[in-house]
């Protein structure tokens, strides 16, 4: 306990630094505003924003914090065009629709807007207190995982991205293996020899991370606005007064309490992500409520549960990612390639390497919720105007801070052109509903699984069993085996809400 409250000092003191604080409120706005247009979501606004990073020249610390800000806030901000528009912000806000919009269509948008407001600040606070007492506990665990156990772990990483919000689990194997296929391009680790690049020096060192995520992510988004020849957003439901109920608050908090639990745990899940932390929240509370509760016709709960549930999935996301080095999620996963752009490897050995970087970015996590809580609540009405900003307006800032930033850092037309390349592949993937985090993850984690494997067969003399060898490779293996199954059977109970003109 006495450790804890020094790294908590530790933490606070860099947090409280007026530069850190301030990229705290920075990202806490701007991810707000991500979140609240509508197909963003916050691994989009993450990917958007990391090249400014680099243009800004800012350390490990201070573009950890913006990033995890900006994170932050586009999940609270997802709940905005989920709940007046009956569009989600990002997957993870899915759930919020179904009692969301009904409260919008009830007269009660400015209620659902306020209690989802709470509802995410009681998650991402507890979440965070989760990953200050957790991570550190998990990070010594992972001194006793081996090449077979991280080979599993990353295995049940890549088995569980389709998650929920995937339509085919084939088609995100399919983009799984085609990040893997990527990541092989480059120097063989081993021998040295070239593979897959066709001669050409500028991929001999392998695909930069960042230039396929901002390619695969924010090209990708631009070529979709082109697409629509910017049609303007317009309000499904108008806001009217904000005030807050607290009646409907006070009912609310054992529910808030319980999906954050929920949420927490099947965020810790290595690629389960958000959407599934508020799937099983809703899920959970409407089977605690029963007939009785009402859920689906616009009641409080169905607002709270959802919204809860995936700010916790959030904040737990980070502890795989930075205890072992495997994303918990899509957006950590954009985190995790920033981290190695700084040549900051997360694994067991961050806490005690750079306690800085760690406590740092939790101390900054309990600030960044206050902020959003204090500026989600009272200021609402701006960020509801957010949604009337044509897209037209966007897709020039986007590309210019997508270009400027990659040039900054690599210096290389080669990359640009490379990054153009990986938007044109994003495109085509979301046309054909194929899912891009999981080629992210591969691009990310394929080497480092390859290498695993070789490692595991040099020291089994080529027996495959090795793999099996222990109790926590075999509980992984198992688990990523249910993991891909699961959601072929968890999605026939939900039903995407369509947008209601009415």
């Amino acid at each position: 306990m006495a450790d804890l409250f020094a790294n908590l000092s530790l933490g606070f003191g860099i947090a409280l630094s007026p530069f850190t604080l301030m990229l705290a409120v920075i990202g806490c706005f701007l991810g707000t505003i991500i979140g609240a247009l509508p197909g963003l979501g916050p691994s989009n606004g993450v990917a958007i924003l990391i090249p400014l990073t680099f243009t800004l020249g800012l350390d490990a610390t201070a573009a950890l914090v913006l990033m995890t800000s900006v994170y932050y806030g586009a999940m609270y901000g997802g709940r905005i065009s989920s709940i007046l528009l009956n569009i989600p912000g990002d997957e993870p806000a899915l759930m919020t629709t179904l009692d969301g919009y009904p409260m919008a269509k009830n007269g009660q948008a400015g209620d659902a807007l306020v209690i989802s407001g709470v509802a995410s600040f009681v998650g991402a606070f507890l979440a965070t207190i989760g990953l200050m007492i957790l991570a550190p506990m998990l990070s010594r665990v992972a001194y006793s995982f081996g090449p077979a156990e991280y080979f599993a772990l990353y295995l049940l990483a890549f088995s569980t991205l389709g998650g929920i919000s995937s339509n085919n689990q084939a088609k995100a194997a399919l983009a799984s293996c085609i990040g893997i296929g990527l990541a092989m391009i480059g120097l063989d680790n081993n021998s040295g020899m070239p593979r897959f690049t066709g001669g050409n020096l500028h991929l001999m060192d392998g695909i930069d991370f960042l230039v396929a995520i901002v390619g695969l992510f924010a090209i990708a988004e631009v070529f979709f606005f082109i697409e629509s020849h910017g049609k303007d957003s317009a309000l499904g439901v108008k806001l009217e007064k904000v005030t807050i109920p607290f009646r409907d608050l006070a009912n609310s908090g054992w529910c808030m309490i319980r999906a954050s639990g929920v949420g927490f745990i099947a965020g810790i899940l290595p690629g389960a992500g958000a959407s599934l932390g508020s799937f099983l929240a809703y899920m959970s509370e409407k089977a605690v409520a029963g007939k009785d509760g009402k859920f689906g016709t616009g009641v409080a709960k169905g607002v709270a549960a959802p919204e809860a549930g995936n700010n916790a999935a959030a904040g737990g996301a980070l502890i795989p990612m930075l205890t072992l080095g495997v994303p918990g999620s899509g957006t950590t996963a954009v985190l995790l390639a920033l981290l190695m752009t700084l040549n900051i490897t997360p694994g067991p050995t961050l806490f005690t390497d750079r306690p800085d970087v760690v406590w740092g970015l939790i101390a900054s996590l309990l600030i960044a919720n206050i902020v959003l809580l204090l500026m989600n609540v009272p200021m609402v009405k701006i960020f509801v105007r957010i949604l009337q900003v044509p897209p037209s307006v966007l897709i020039p800032g986007v590309t210019m801070v997508s270009f400027v930033g990659i040039y900054s850092l690599t210096g290389s037309y080669f990359d640009l052109v490379l990054m153009i390349g990986f938007g044109i592949l994003g495109y085509i993937c979301r046309k054909l509903d194929i899912p891009t985090v999981p080629i992210i993850m591969g691009i990310l984690l394929g080497n480092a699984m390859e290498n695993k494997l070789r490692d595991a067969m040099v020291l089994s003399g080529g027996d495959w069993t090795y793999l099996f060898s222990s109790a926590i490779s075999t509980g992984l293996l198992i688990a990523a085996v249910l993991g891909f199954i699961a959601p072929m059977f968890l999605r026939r109970y939900i039903t995407k809400p369509q947008r209601i003109s009415d």
